[in-house]
């Protein structure tokens, strides 16, 4: 037998999803997607936090591409959030003071 020389063709799993369904790729990614999580939850709870961290960011990206959101969708949503924040803090300020010196909480 003729040994192949050279570096050997590196075969993924994943590699063949353009010929298969959308249903199956889809079923595949919500199976990579809860493997994911569950990696993610064990991280988070006894090995390393920032490491869980980073791999909440590809679950993240993971579940834009299943739900077709769009990076300026996400940023745009991110700043409602932000903005709502904002609004919600500063009546709680205004609020704090209007009340009478008495009613205010000490730290």
């Amino acid at each position: 037998m003729k040994r192949k020389t050279g570096t050997p063709r590196i075969y993924l799993a994943s590699s063949g999803t353009k010929t298969m369904p959308v249903a199956n790729v889809e079923e595949r990614l919500l199976s990579l997607l809860a493997t994911l999580e569950e990696c993610q939850a064990v991280l988070m709870d006894k090995a390393s936090f920032e490491a869980g961290r980073l791999l909440s960011l590809a679950i993240l990206e993971l579940r834009m591409e299943l739900h077709k959101i769009t990076d300026s969708e996400l940023r745009a949503l991110c700043d409602l959030m932000v903005t709502e924040d904002r609004v919600e803090q500063d009546t709680r300020t205004a609020l704090v003071r209007s009340l009478p010196p008495y009613l205010k909480l000490i730290k």
